[in-house]
């Protein structure tokens, strides 16, 4: 895939975004999940649906790439982000928390695009922030629902998060060996899909 391709997927993910609400995601077409199964579906399909978050999760893998503690990184994300959903459960605020959520996948684009090296701490740190941020906005479509469906959708979430952070881990690592503009292309795709959840939210309230 040569750098024009990778530029117009970026633009069309951002353009798809622009065109449906951010934070309307819901695999089972806004129904609160009501058994195992509805709940497991939800959590599998609610990183994938939002690209917003879709896009955090591969800027996180892609981020731990460099890194030799690189799995142990993706992982502390993912149980950064099931604390921000918990915390979400029981009733915790985060006001703009959409905008923060915007701002972040732009922030990962950035670090991403720029290639600027973030030590072991840092990056743990960075991850621990935008998963609680990001775990925090997707436990609103589970918010209210009942013990079964509830404990799947945290399975299903934190099983595919993980396996798209690790992927994107394998992949980047790949590409930097071969050639690191691709990852940057990466990094621009990514800051795309921030910034443009990021109008979506600020455009309507001016």
């Amino acid at each position: 895939m040569n750098a024009k391709a990778i530029r117009r997927i970026a633009l069309a993910a951002a353009a798809s975004l622009l065109a449906e609400p951010a934070f309307a995601h819901h695999v089972m077409g806004g129904r609160m999940p009501a058994t195992f199964g509805d709940g497991l579906l939800s959590g599998l399909g609610h990183p994938v649906i939002g690209l917003d978050h879709f896009a955090a999760v591969v800027a996180v893998g892609c981020l731990a790439a460099a890194h030799r503690a690189g799995v142990i990184l993706a992982i502390g994300f993912v149980l950064a982000m099931i604390a921000g959903v918990a915390a979400h459960l029981q009733g915790a605020t985060v006001p703009g928390g959409e905008i923060l959520v915007a701002l972040s996948v732009i922030g990962l684009g950035g670090i991403l695009l720029t290639q600027r090296q973030l030590s072991a701490a840092a990056a743990l740190g960075l991850f621990a922030v935008v998963g609680l941020l990001h775990g925090y906005a997707l436990g609103e479509s589970i918010y209210g629902a009942e013990q079964t469906p509830l404990a799947a959708y945290l399975i299903g979430l934190a099983v595919i998060q993980g396996a798209i952070a690790l992927g994107a881990l394998r992949v980047a690592r790949l590409l930097t060996q071969a050639d690191t503009v691709r990852l940057r292309l990466v990094g621009a795709g990514i800051a795309g899909i921030g910034f443009a959840v990021l109008m979506q939210q600020v455009v309507p309230a001016v």
